[in-house]
């Protein structure tokens, strides 16, 4: 089979597309024929050697964290009903997705639904846990005003819908024409951050109406700006920093204005009712629904340099998928 192998850290050139021996699953494992391998911000940082928020993996490595595809083996102890399903399933930290084929625990498989392609259940397992999470701590409602950074992103793109669901007033922002369409066409306001008068068109598009709740994936300057248009008693949901830094902010910040600040992304999320797998759990019936509807922007798995290389552009919309 071919697989992405990495021997050493760097940039995007050091993942390699070789000739592999197939896995063989273990006891209570399966083995899966993958045709859709998610990609992380995430990866490209495990892979230049930055060590947060995770160990790094011993080297070398095939990398991804998440695939769908059919259960083409079994390892022992494993029901023969799981032979020749349509599972999506993640493998953990830097564990084997880049590959045509993949093996995992059993008892973490998910059925993927009728009617939810395999690339969108990969983007239902990562970014769509992600999404349920903030949402849980979020708590949305029609009274709010939303606005969402990196809103063309894979969790930001599935935020606006949720935040539409909900009735709330939602703000996109985005960076640059193609993106901000897509969030024009998502039915949110849409800003472009790029444009550093981008802070007054929210102001316009809002008259008298402050923001009332800030998700924010981006950080950095983008970030302090979007906490800065939050109204008296705003909240401010942290769940990324694809700026390259957090969102900047002081106690001061927060008791003049009695802001709130969720960090939501590791305990907060992990310690919700039922985990990760309940999260999981939602986020695939959301999909089926047709409550989310993740965008995807694939590229071939012989290309992960340059699917990593243009997601640290950001060029990318939604979800990256690797297709072998």
């Amino acid at each position: 089979m071919h697989a992405i192998r990495q021997y050493e850290f760097g940039p995007a050139s050091t993942l390699r597309y070789e000739d592999v021996p197939d896995p063989e699953p273990a006891a209570g494992q399966v083995r899966i024929a993958v045709t859709a391998a998610g990609v992380h911000l995430i990866d490209t940082r495990i892979r230049a050697g930055e060590a947060a928020p995770m160990p790094l993996p011993d080297l070398p490595m095939t990398p991804g964290r998440e695939v769908a595809g059919t259960v083409d083996a079994l390892g022992t102890g494993v029901d023969d009903s799981w032979l020749g399903r349509r599972v999506a399933v993640h493998l953990g930290a830097a564990n084997g997705g880049y590959a045509e084929r993949a093996v995992a625990d059993v008892t973490a498989l998910h059925d993927v639904p009728d009617g939810v392609t395999d690339a969108a259940a990969v983007a239902l397992l990562g970014t769509g846990r992600m999404t349920r999470g903030i949402l849980h701590l979020a708590d949305l409602t029609a009274d709010d005003v939303v606005l969402v950074t990196s809103a063309a992103g894979g969790i930001g793109t599935l935020l606006v819908q949720a935040a539409r669901r909900a009735g709330a007033t939602v703000v996109g922002a985005a960076g640059g024409p193609t993106k901000t369409r897509q969030v024009r066409d998502a039915g949110a306001h849409a800003v472009d951050y790029l444009d550093p008068a981008w802070p007054d068109a929210v102001r316009e598009a809002l008259g008298d109406r402050a923001v009332s709740v800030v998700l924010d994936g981006v950080g950095g300057t983008v970030g302090r700006a979007a906490l800065d248009l939050l109204g008296p008693g705003g909240r401010l949901l942290l769940f990324g920093w694809s700026s390259g830094a957090p969102t900047a902010f002081t106690h001061t910040d927060l008791l003049s204005r009695g802001l709130s600040v969720t960090v939501a992304v590791g305990p907060r999320v992990l310690g919700l009712p039922g985990g990760l797998r309940q999260l999981e759990d939602e986020a695939f019936a959301d999909g089926a629904a047709g409550r989310m509807v993740p965008a995807v922007t694939e590229f071939p798995l012989a290309d992960a340099a340059g699917a990593h290389a243009a997601l640290e552009r950001r060029e990318t919309t939604g979800k990256v998928v690797l297709v072998p």
